[in-house]
């Protein structure tokens, strides 16, 4: 099967320097096993190697158009990501990525939870000329949410329009959903 649907997971770890197999990791290897989907895995501990590494997704990989989803699991809370201990606002991420994100759907795995009002979606968005952000309202220590973001990545297979795409999760999905409290901001 020939996978149209790319994603480029960064996940914040303490030392990007130690190499280790993360739940993330196996499950983008089950993506790729059970649904053929590509991705790259990529981990940073700062926010010097966030900007990096998507830089050189944006200038050094010529498939980079081909890369739907950019999945990024890292600590926060909000309108923040946390990396090594430090915070920074999802306005001064855009603000790093302006203009590069151009159709891209930038999706928050529940480690961190995503609560934008209006404004600071619209922000993101229009800076970064992302085709939309998603995530999740509650984090849960015992409850990930690798299921739901991989049921959510493997609908993009059949489909483009994001509204249906989230439809389509919610009625398969339902109580994880609402248990998580899925978001998309578009």
């Amino acid at each position: 099967m020939e996978s149209d649907t790319f994603i480029f997971c960064l996940e914040a770890v303490s030392d990007a320097e130690t190499t280790t197999t993360t739940e993330v990791v196996k499950n983008l290897e089950q993506l790729a096993f059970e649904r053929g989907i590509t991705s790259i895995y990529k981990t940073c501990d700062t926010i010097e190697g966030l900007e990096e590494s998507l830089n050189a997704l944006l200038y050094d990989d010529h498939n980079f158009k081909n890369y739907e989803i950019i999945y990024l699991v890292m600590q926060g809370e909000g309108n923040s990501i946390c990396l090594n201990e430090y915070y920074y606002s999802l306005e001064e991420v855009a603000e790093l990525f302006e203009g590069k994100m151009k159709g891209k759907i930038v999706h928050f795995a529940n480690a961190k939870v995503l609560d934008l009002n209006a404004e600071e979606a619209q922000y993101f968005l229009d800076i970064t000329g992302a085709r939309a952000i998603s995530g999740y309202g509650t984090t849960f220590n015992t409850v990930t949410s690798s299921a739901l973001d991989k049921a959510f990545f493997g609908l993009f297979e059949e489909e483009d329009d994001i509204i249906e795409i989230v439809e389509e999760l919610h009625q398969k999905q339902y109580a994880l959903c609402k248990l998580l409290d899925f978001r998309l901001y578009y």
